[in-house]
């Protein structure tokens, strides 16, 4: 843009004047344009200018190799697929728009892109939206994906901020994806060129990523118990619930942006116990996994939370089976109280047999001993003694009792006892 004819007065009445005049100070008068545009956009161009970057000539906008290519989508695999299902449907939502959807991995190369059957006049967008091209501000200078690549948190580029000229008509909103170790596993970013977006970009993309990323934290939980909770139960399974995972010694692994809010919670929170985080041991989140509803649950700083757990282990075993609540126990009265006042009574649940089966079932085996406190609170407990009780049920058969609890041999054999007479396969 023209600064001639701009008005001689430091504010100007668009956003597009004051980027102008940005530009001028800083590009060809080599002052600082505070105040003008935001200091993200001038730290960028910055960082590009200290890279030796030249906003008017035009970047290389060049896909990486083959060969990298490959591994990128074979690195990102996970990410992809937690993000399947919000890209179709963010970009079913913006089929009447001219947006471009992207999805970058942590290091700015794009591994999904999503088109619009209807764009036109995006020249510069389509070369620069390809599969494998690099956003990272050291390859493309000042855009959307590539500052959230470099500070890891969300932003909104527009026209004329951009560093290189050859952008000045694109628009760009991105939001950091971050996987379960809090580090930034990928990046989702909406595009448009030569027009507004005439909605709220950086709004509709950040809730999309902030779902893209819990689905991924679920994904990466495999082994941990996970816990969903907000203020309002109808909250739970959308962008704003908060989410946690506990090891199978009740120490908090993870918990996510809205989880922090509502817990009052520092970044330092993981490796914490449950108690310490939520007032809460783990047989108590293990018996919200046995719920059929969403359980209220009071905080120790006294907010009530409404809440439900899940869990999935590595081998295959629902560990729930190796748990009941008290209230659920056939002949056991419902307690009354809080949930924080409830506890689980330990117990062996056999799968039940299958229509096919002819042979008689076996007695239950005696109720189990109650065990300390401190034992019953592993899951990694549970789990052992659901095996050994079933084992000892079918008098050591180490392939019925895999059979029927829907795991490996070796897994059986890894938890039996040091001597365990009669054992067969």
């Amino acid at each position: 843009m023209n600064t001639q004819n701009l008005p001689n007065q430091p504010f100007f009445r668009t956003p597009a004047q004051r980027t102008a005049l940005a530009r001028e100070r800083f590009f060809e008068e080599g002052l600082r344009p505070s105040g003008l545009v935001s200091e993200t956009m001038i730290h960028s161009w910055d960082r590009c200018r200290q890279l030796g970057q030249r906003c008017e000539k035009s970047p290389a906008i060049e896909p990486v190799g083959r060969s990298a290519l490959s591994a990128a989508l074979e690195r990102n695999e996970d990410l992809i697929q937690a993000a399947s299902q919000e890209l179709a449907q963010l970009q079913a939502s913006l089929s009447g728009t001219h947006c471009r959807v992207l999805l970058t991995d942590e290091r700015g190369v794009i591994v999904h892109i999503s088109q619009n059957t209807d764009e036109a006049n995006q020249s510069v967008l389509n070369k620069a939206s390809r599969l494998g091209v690099n956003l990272a501000e050291n390859r493309l200078g000042t855009t959307a994906p590539g500052i959230v690549v470099h500070t890891g948190q969300a932003s909104h580029v527009e026209a004329g901020e951009h560093f290189y000229t050859l952008f000045r008509e694109l628009r760009c909103a991105a939001a950091p994806i971050r996987d379960i170790h809090g580090q930034l596993a990928g990046v989702l970013d909406l595009s448009t060129e030569a027009r507004d977006f005439g909605f709220d970009a950086a709004a509709v993309v950040g809730m999309f990523a902030t779902t893209i990323g819990n689905r991924l934290l679920m994904a990466q939980s495999r082994e941990l118990l996970v816990l969903q909770f907000q203020t309002a139960p109808s909250l739970l399974n959308t962008p704003m619930e908060g989410l946690l995972g506990v090891d199978t010694h009740g120490k908090v692994i993870w918990i996510n942006r809205v989880g922090h809010s509502l817990l009052g919670a520092s970044q330092e929170t993981g490796g914490m116990h449950t108690n310490d985080v939520l007032g809460m041991d783990l047989r108590d989140l293990l018996g919200l996994s046995r719920a059929a509803r969403p359980q209220l649950v009071q905080l120790p700083s006294g907010l009530g939370i409404w809440a439900r757990a899940s869990m999935q282990s590595a081998d295959g075993i629902d560990t729930r089976h190796a748990v009941n609540w008290v209230s659920d126990t056939p002949g056991c009265p419902p307690e009354a109280g809080p949930l924080p006042e409830r506890r689980l009574a330990a117990a062996v649940c056999l799968p039940e047999q299958t229509p096919t089966q002819t042979a008689a079932p076996p007695e239950p085996p005696p109720p189990a001993a109650a065990e300390p406190a401190h034992e019953a609170s592993s899951l990694a407990e549970s789990q052992r003694r659901l095996i050994r009780e079933t084992l000892k049920v079918h008098h050591g058969n180490v392939a019925k009792t895999a059979r029927l609890l829907g795991v490996s041999r070796g897994l059986v054999y890894r938890h039996m006892p040091k001597t365990t007479p009669g054992a067969s396969d």
